[in-house]
């Protein structure tokens, strides 16, 4: 009989696993820590059932986390797909922040003394429980987004887990940048001088992560674990439609704390009604040193000004642009786009909104394409991905919430319509909100429709004078809008220097000319930069050095020796 590894074998037990994260965030090569496919030959015969029947057994109860400080329950959940959740939750309410923080940093001192190796084990095994339930972080990920269930097993948990990990490599490298301890010795008549250094690893202060309804996993884990490996308490607080992915995560890390000899209250759950209006007094209490935020640009920009005793992180709304100049392969680009336009109905941050198409049309390998044909062939290939209907569910998924179905509907008035968007019945879940993309050709004074973001499965076909015109608005959407992504297809030399002359200097990441199996609204994980920082749609990058650094101080004591 074998016993599970103590709290000083954690790392050595996960070692091989940091050490893959910590080569190839070095490398920038491909690396995987936790396989994305949800198959029986991976997982096991009886993983996804047993990972069905675990959510299932959620609905309809109160779910075992305590939060101090909690005033009564609430229950806040819709599913996308129709189905009632019904999971009740400890309610926060501003009254109890005073004990619940007190609660959040009482464990802080054990936390900093128990060392880097030993937090970050402890981390690691949080991520390793964490994966054991990955087809119920699915499911609940699935029911509380509108993701289809692959990509909420994939994005809500596989590479969820390898951002979490990645952000814990950087970590581990920018705490471990400096020595422990070291003896200075400066040379002196006599006798040298000689002190004794001792330096530590201090965490800020309480970290808050807000979460988002979209991806309650992908985008709070970074800044969670972040956070916590570096000494920080973490208060979680959902979106209140997407609490049951953070409330199991919130007991895994407070399961594993209490294990290894913490205070679980390191990891707390803070669950509101919509209208409590937690947020703002949350995230203003002098207690909170570090705030993590995905969402609208109206609350980041709010947190950015006003959380001024708080470092600040936050991926807001942007407007992704696509540049069509020519290819060399028509076909590949509409599929590829088609794809990009689809993938769960445009509810992604990543997602490109605006294409940007000459007036005369395009240069192609089937001979030159009209700004009409252009559209044609991506809404024609649009078409045939999601002409059947079973198969177009478990691409496109669930519509959120009202809100983007309301946009959605009025986006047609815009312009004119070169792709309708058709609604789906699910053959699984007979009272899912499924919608189609819509694709409207615009014009290039049309600024303030396309130059402001419509999140939702809309597109903008906005029709340039020339391809130096769509530079030019490109340039000025994202310099006033942000972006998180940016893509260009062109044959032309001279045209994609011009476009990565001014990606990098509005700063966006670019993608050129995609036509296989990669997409412009997917990032990898210890490869690809999530974000940049470097303009509105974002402050910071998931992840690099930057993004952990400024979460903890290194705090020096001295005396002679």
């Amino acid at each position: 009989m074998t016993t599970a590894p103590t709290r000083t074998d954690w790392l050595a037990a996960h070692r091989e696993r940091l050490d893959g994260a910590l080569a190839a965030i070095r490398s920038r090569g491909y690396f995987s820590a936790f396989p994305e496919s949800p198959s029986p030959r991976v997982y096991g015969e009886t993983a996804a059932e047993d990972g069905k029947a675990a959510f299932e057994a959620h609905r309809g109860t109160a779910y075992p986390v305590e939060t101090p400080g909690s005033n009564g329950t609430v229950s806040t959940e819709e599913s996308p797909y129709g189905i009632s959740l019904d999971v009740q939750y400890p309610r926060t309410v501003e009254d109890g922040l005073d004990e619940l923080l007190a609660a959040a940093q009482q464990g802080m001192p054990d936390w900093r003394k128990g060392g880097i190796e030993t937090r970050v084990g402890v981390t690691l095994e949080i991520l390793d429980r964490l994966h054991k339930r990955v087809f119920e972080l699915a499911n609940a990920v699935q029911h509380t987004s509108g993701q289809a269930f692959v990509m909420a097993f994939q994005a809500g948990g596989a590479h969820a887990l390898d951002r979490a990990l990645e952000a814990i490599a950087y970590a581990y490298e920018e705490m471990s940048r400096y020595p422990a301890e070291a003896v200075w010795e400066k040379p002196a008549k006599g006798d040298p001088i000689r002190l004794e250094k001792n330096f530590t690893v201090v965490g800020r202060g309480v970290a808050l992560v807000i979460g988002c309804n979209t991806f309650p996993t992908w985008n709070s884990w970074p800044g969670l674990f972040a956070s916590l490996v570096t000494g920080n308490a973490v208060v979680v607080k959902p979106h209140p439609l997407a609490v049951l992915p953070l409330a199991i995560t919130g007991e895994v890390c407070r399961e594993v704390l209490a294990e290894a000899g913490f205070d679980p209250n390191l990891v707390t759950l803070a669950v509101e009604h919509p209208g409590d209006g937690l947020a703002k007094p949350l995230a203003l209490r002098p207690e909170v040193k570090i705030i993590d935020f995905t969402g609208g640009s109206e609350f980041g920009e709010w947190l950015e000004q006003n959380a001024t005793q708080a470092e600040v992180f936050t991926e807001k709304a942007g407007v992704n642009a696509v540049l069509i100049d020519s290819t060399d392969s028509f076909k590949a680009l509409c599929n590829n786009l088609a794809f990009t336009l689809s993938l769960y109905s445009g509810q992604m941050c990543t997602t490109t909104q605006n294409l940007f198409v000459p007036a005369d049309g395009i240069e192609t390998d089937e001979g030159h394409k009209s700004f009409d044909e252009v559209g044609a062939g991506i809404a024609n290939s649009i078409g045939k991905l999601l002409g059947d209907d079973a198969r177009a569910v478990e691409l496109l998924g669930g519509i959120v919430n009202s809100a983007v179905v309301n946009r959605l509907e009025l986006a047609p008035e815009y312009g004119q319509v070169v792709l309708e968007s058709r609604a789906i019945k699910h053959p699984a879940y007979e009272d899912a909100v499924v919608r189609t993309p819509l694709l409207v050709a615009i014009e290039a004074k049309d600024e303030e429709v396309y130059g402001r973001e419509c999140f939702g499965p809309v597109s903008f076909l906005v029709r340039t004078a020339d391809t130096d015109e769509s530079i030019q608005l490109f340039r000025k959407t994202v310099d006033e809008g942000g972006a998180m992504t940016a893509g260009v297809y062109s044959t032309d030399e001279t045209v994609l220097e011009k476009v990565r002359d001014a990606a990098l200097e509005v700063g966006v990441a670019l993608s050129e000319n995609l036509t296989g199996q990669v997409f412009v609204n997917q990032s990898a994980a210890f490869s690809d930069f999530h974000g940049t920082g470097a303009n509105p749609a974002a402050n910071a990058t998931y992840t690099d050095g930057a993004y952990v650094a400024s979460r903890f101080r290194v705090i020096q004591s001295r005396r002679h020796v």
